[in-house]
């Protein structure tokens, strides 16, 4: 199959080219900082972002959102949103 942007960097603005389902999980990080979060289900997430160690909580995201979050860890604990998918 022809990839007519196979030469093109990527960067955080260029559509995902790895996405992953994300499982929370309050001791691990994410397997690779993703550019975004789509949220599948509604519901609040807490999320350790990029450079932090302190967690930080989106309350009542809609269904279908698309969170603009360099995320590296998602907390189990008060994450009640669930199908995230990182946009890696």
């Amino acid at each position: 199959m022809s990839d007519e942007f196979a030469y093109q960097a990527q960067s955080a603005l260029t559509p995902s080219e790895n996405p992953y389902a994300v499982t929370p999980n309050d001791a691990a990080d994410l397997p690779s900082i993703p550019k975004a979060l789509y949220v599948g289900n509604g519901g609040n997430i807490v999320l350790r972002g990029k450079d932090s160690d302190a967690p930080v909580t989106f309350i009542a995201v809609p269904a279908g959102t698309q969170l603009q979050v360099r995320a590296r860890r998602i907390m189990a604990t008060g994450t009640t949103a669930s199908n995230i998918v990182a946009l890696a």
